[in-house]
């Protein structure tokens, strides 16, 4: 089983990031920040306190259209504004998503929040303390199961430090986690985590067996210019059965480097 994870910037780098999905053979894509604006498609603007981006109206869509073969999830964490061309306002509900590929039999999935809860923003976007969601799922591959999980952790203004509410979404996750698994799975966990990699959390999931291939690796790209170049993690219960694993490089398709992992 092949699995993407990147954190997709809410298609940002949208030519980039749809003309590489289809070549990375991946039976299971995993994105962070992917974007619904009910009725629009194109572009938006979003806008919160501290920044203005270019995002997709419907980033979910537009990842379908290029695997038309894969069935996908969309789990929300909020919603709040954004414009289009025209300055007209509209409700875009923001979250994650799965796109499993037609080789695969899924036999479980659950998702939920790991932190608050669902929230529409009203006339402003908050910068950070926003709820966050995972998801789940388990699937049949061959003779045995795999369970895999991703999630966009939270972001916190302070920086990507310990705190108790990362040590509480650590717990929820493993909690979400040991609902799906079934004795036997091999288990993946991924996503942009937004820690540093000496964080308590990868504490908190080795105790359920889980072991980081990231470390301390580069996983920004050019479009990010801060120093900490810290977010996106993999990790997997059976570091035996991993054929192969690679932060992305190039091509560049987000302000995130995308996790390719083999198993």
């Amino acid at each position: 089983m092949r699995i993407v994870s990147v954190n997709a910037w809410g298609g940002a780098r949208y030519d980039d990031l749809v003309a590489w999905l289809p070549t990375t053979g991946a039976d299971v894509v995993c994105l962070q920040e992917v974007t619904r604006t009910p009725g629009m498609e194109g572009w938006t603007r979003f806008e919160d306190d501290a920044r203005i981006l270019p995002q997709r109206a419907d980033l979910m869509s537009d990842v379908r259209t290029v695997l038309p073969a894969y069935d996908g999830w969309f789990t929300v964490s909020d919603s709040g504004p954004v414009t289009d061309e025209e300055h007209r306002v509209h409700r875009q509900h923001f979250g994650i998503g799965m796109f499993a590929g037609p080789a695969l039999v899924q036999v479980g999935a659950r998702a939920a929040y790991v932190h608050g809860s669902y929230a529409d923003h009203g006339d402003t976007w908050p910068h950070s303390g926003r709820p966050r969601a995972a998801q789940v799922a388990r699937f049949a591959d061959g003779g045995r199961f795999v369970t895999l999980g991703h999630l966009h952790g939270l972001r916190d203004d302070g920086g990507k430090g310990d705190t108790p509410a990362r040590r509480a979404q650590a717990q929820r996750l493993v909690e979400l986690v040991e609902g799906v698994r079934e004795p036997g799975d091999l288990v993946v966990v991924c996503g942009d985590l937004n820690l540093l990699p000496d964080s308590e959390t990868f504490a908190i999931l080795a105790a359920v067996g889980l072991t980081d291939l990231v470390g301390t690796a580069d996983t920004r790209t050019s479009s990010y210019p801060k120093p900490v170049r810290h977010a996106s993690y993999l990790l997997v219960s059976e570091p035996d059965a991993v054929r192969s694993f690679e932060v992305v490089a190039e091509p560049e398709v987000s302000d995130h480097r995308a996790l390719l992992v083999e198993i």
